[in-house]
């Protein structure tokens, strides 16, 4: 292991990340894009200025190191792309809806990409975990304090806040070894999957978004999150 430094947000950071494993390595053979974070709060209250955050960590950022590693991918006429979305790039829930927007715009560009790069020898998966053991969750409920606790949607909020505060939820949480081992798969397998679904449920809960009508899923949405 060799850590390289590194910032999403800022272009050169990025080129210089890259370079910098190239030159130790020779050629990059495996990228992972698994950075992100969630920005939580109504759609209203959520500044834009937070909002362009959101898509620049989860979706610009990684397009950047995309863009970075594809010529010397395409000039070996091999490499993989592993990029870890979330089963919140299949569906829409209440106070996620920028992070919600960034996995569903990292879906779109992956399936782009994959039936672009094809041609060279570059394979594109997509990871979907559910909710994994991390701290990425009081993350996401300090976002969600931090635009919507106070104002018209502070019940909503709370409610939010309360299903992830439940032992119950945790004791369903993925844990990280887990996640790895798939993204390791995505990254090895000779023929990929183009999505590999993690968690309990994933299946179940994607089969009833795409088959209930969108007013039922709304109402199976708020009665899981607890909001009236």
């Amino acid at each position: 292991m060799h850590p390289v430094s590194l910032d999403l947000t800022v272009d050169a950071s990025i080129r210089e990340a890259v370079a910098t494993v190239t030159d130790a390595a020779g050629s990059i053979d495996v990228l992972v894009n698994c950075a992100g974070y969630g920005e939580f709060g109504s759609v209203e209250e959520t500044t834009l200025a937070d909002a362009r955050q959101q898509l620049e960590v989860n979706v610009l950022g990684a397009v950047g190191l995309i863009q970075a590693v594809l010529p010397g991918m395409r000039a070996a006429q091999r490499g993989r792309i592993v990029n870890v979305s979330s089963l919140a790039g299949e569906f829409a829930s209440p106070l996620g809806g920028w992070y919600h927007a960034s996995k569903f715009a990292l879906e779109a560009l992956s399936d782009s990409l994959r039936g672009e790069v094809g041609q060279f020898g570059i394979e594109v998966s997509i990871v979907q975990p559910s909710y994994v053991a991390t701290d990425w969750h009081d993350q996401a409920m300090r976002r969600l304090e931090h635009a919507s606790a106070r104002g018209p949607y502070a019940s909503m909020a709370a409610a939010l806040r309360r299903y992830f505060a439940n032992p119950a939820l945790a004791r369903q949480f993925t844990s990280p070894d887990a996640v790895a081992a798939v993204i390791a798969k995505a990254a090895l397998a000779p023929r990929p999957r183009t999505r590999y679904r993690v968690g309990r449920g994933s299946n179940i809960a994607v089969a009833l978004a795409t088959l209930l009508p969108d007013r039922a899923f709304d109402a199976l949405t708020r009665k899981q999150f607890g909001y009236a």
